[in-house]
């Protein structure tokens, strides 16, 4: 009895392959600066993405703060012209109807806000089924009770939460402290410099040709600064990365524990943005005396320095503040907007693990964003 044998057609064979893709669907949360270069990344990247990785990651919701563009089947390139037409009135509970009503699954709402507001939407994101990607830090360093009840509604729910932007940019620091912490490496000490706009002033003001209204103009002007470059200099946003690597220790601290030198004068610190540029070149004379106290071939950095017993949930000291550390030291030797982090423990004592690379700029950031959402996506 003979046997006939049926060869399926090239382009059937490669239909099959697609039907085992697995599903995402995204949901993003501001499209500014980095929420509209990730968008145009991911968009850009979505045929590679399911060549390479089997994966069919769908944009299903481009959100601000006032409206939002839903199509369940995937927005295409022209979502910008596109949300200003087709943009509607929503809150959460819309997106989750929106959702729930299409039969989606594997959610992932990714922040790239900066909002306080939008992180009080998490818990109900993720009640209703929704992973989180965030590059707004709000969320981790909420007061202490707040931070552990986010965490346990995430136990709870069995969902996910990347944030490796939060500190760090695209660099791997997070996941690389928290891959150290879990393995039992007891982590002695973490300093460095956290800020990308702070590092550009400082590395350009150290150079001894610039006085320091200069430097921090040119960082405003390059886009390393927020807007009004207080945002930068008063500390908080070094304070905030600061705090987020305490707790990945374990340690019980809040945003108040933080000990943080304000780069700027209290006589600036709540005037108008445009008198503060106005003014900015009082600033000149003050830290021209420090850059010149310091010892020979000594540079400024702002740094981040988390200390002391860091064993104890109750332990640990962490400084925010402007030191002169020699110019041929790790720290010393940066260049540019990047941000360097020194990573001691019992192993590294002498010779710390340190992870360096660009601290600043959308580009960067949103392509960190990324990064996690693909992790997320391949472990669902």
């Amino acid at each position: 009895m003979s046997s006939i044998s049926v060869q399926k057609a090239p382009q059937e064979r490669i239909n099959l392959r697609v039907l085992k893709r697995k599903r995402i669907n995204l949901v993003i949360f501001g499209h500014g600066n980095i929420g509209g270069k990730l968008i145009d990344q991911l968009l850009e990247s979505t045929e590679e993405i399911g060549r390479r990785k089997q994966l069919d990651i769908r944009l299903v919701g481009i959100a601000n703060s006032s409206l939002l563009l839903w199509d369940h089947h995937g927005i295409k390139d022209d979502w910008r012209e596109a949300k200003d037409r087709l943009g509607k009135d929503y809150d959460t509970g819309v997106i989750i109807d929106l959702a729930k009503s299409n039969g989606l699954d594997n959610l992932i709402a990714v922040d790239n806000t900066a909002s306080v507001d939008f992180v009080s939407n998490y818990q109900e994101l993720i009640h209703n089924g929704f992973h989180v990607v965030s590059s707004n830090k709000i969320a981790n360093t909420l007061p202490l009770d707040q931070y552990r009840n986010l965490r346990r509604t995430l136990d709870e729910n069995q969902k996910e939460y990347l944030y490796e932007t939060n500190v760090g940019a695209g660099l791997p620091l997070i996941d690389t402290i928290k891959l150290l912490h879990s393995s039992g490496e007891n982590i002695t000490r973490i300093k460095g410099v956290f800020s990308g706009s702070l590092s550009h002033i400082f590395n350009t003001f150290s150079e001894g040709k610039e006085s320091f209204s200069t430097a921090v103009k040119k960082a405003v002007n390059h886009g390393f600064t927020e807007p009004d470059p207080r945002e930068d200099l008063s500390g908080k946003d070094v304070a905030r990365k600061l705090l987020i690597l305490a707790r990945e220790l374990d340690l019980h601290v809040d945003l108040e524990d933080v000990k943080v030198q304000n780069l700027i004068p209290n006589d600036l610190r709540k005037v108008t943005k445009n008198e503060f540029f106005d003014r900015l070149k009082e600033l000149d004379i003050p830290y021209l005396i420090r850059r010149k106290n310091q010892k020979q071939d000594h540079v400024l950095r702002y740094i981040g320095d988390l200390h002391g017993d860091l064993s104890s949930e109750e332990g640990g000291r962490l400084d925010v503040k402007l030191v002169s550390v020699p110019r041929q030291s790790t720290l010393g030797r940066l260049d540019g907007s990047d941000t360097i982090f020194e990573i001691f423990t019992e192993n590294y004592s002498e010779r710390p693990l340190v992870i360096q690379g660009a601290g600043a700029g959308a580009e960067v950031t949103a392509r960190g964003v990324f990064g996690d959402i693909l992790r997320l996506s391949e472990k669902l």
